[in-house]
């Protein structure tokens, strides 16, 4: 998957790693940036289309799909994060609502667009913590964790439509959801070129960030990784090759 000429769909798009996702597809050539925001949003650059997107609003969701013409690739990057410990049932459901059902939803919306062509990528902005919970975010860490898991399935299962999924697991990021805490933080624009970098390689684990990027040999090469290939290949056995 080469960006330069592609059509990209970007949700989250206007802050943080989202706008900077935006700005390097540019750099790289895409032939249209849909910038999905929940806000209105202006770009000077005519490649960029501005798309209302809540990915917890279905009817936003709905609207997005007719006005998007075609897609090549899915940034699921929209995502929420709060200070808790798991005690308000009510903040795990909107920490849910937008980190994994949103995720969910605006993927099972755009895999006919993708699948329309020789096939496509979803890119899920996902994070370090799906790997070990940060306990002072704890209901953001159980979010990030199911959408892995999500992400690792939709995998396997969408092969068959040439679609790629990957994961990207981010370390710590500048933006304004980590500005409360005072520790290394890498550049948002580091992070964007590492995420594409990582979709041109093929990687179907991306950890574009110096504080995520030492886990990539560990994972890649340990029986975590190697129980989701045995997965996915038990999978094709027992389906006579996978979903078309």
């Amino acid at each position: 998957m080469n960006i330069a000429g592609k059509a990209v769909l970007v949700t989250g798009a206007n802050r943080g790693i989202g706008k900077a996702l935006v700005e390097e597809a540019l750099n790289r050539g895409a032939s249209r940036v849909y910038a999905g925001t929940r806000g209105p949003l202006t770009h000077a650059d005519e490649r960029v289309t501005p798309v209302t997107l809540d990915v917890t609003n279905a009817d936003h969701i709905k609207a997005a799909v007719e006005l998007v013409e075609s897609l090549d690739v899915l940034v699921n990057n929209a995502g929420i994060v709060a200070v808790d410990d798991l005690s308000d049932r009510a903040l795990i459901d909107t920490m849910m609502a937008v980190n994994f059902y949103g995720v969910y939803d605006v993927t099972q919306a755009f895999i006919p667009k993708l699948a329309e062509g020789d096939g496509g990528a979803i890119v899920n902005n996902i994070s370090v913590n799906a790997f070990a919970a940060f306990p002072l975010v704890a209901s953001y860490s159980t979010s990030k964790a199911a959408a892995f898991n999500l992400t690792q399935s939709l995998r396997t299962l969408l092969a068959p439509k040439g679609i790629s999924v990957h994961a990207v697991l981010t370390g710590l990021v500048d933006t304004d959801m980590t500005a409360g805490f005072d520790i290394p933080k890498a550049p948002a624009s580091l992070v964007a070129q590492g995420i594409y970098d990582g979709v041109e390689k093929g990687d179907e684990d991306i950890f574009p960030d110096p504080m995520a990027e030492p886990l990539a040999e560990g994972w890649r090469n340990g029986p975590g990784k190697g129980l989701e290939k045995q997965y996915a290949a038990m999978f094709a056995q027992l389906t006579g090759g996978g979903q078309g």
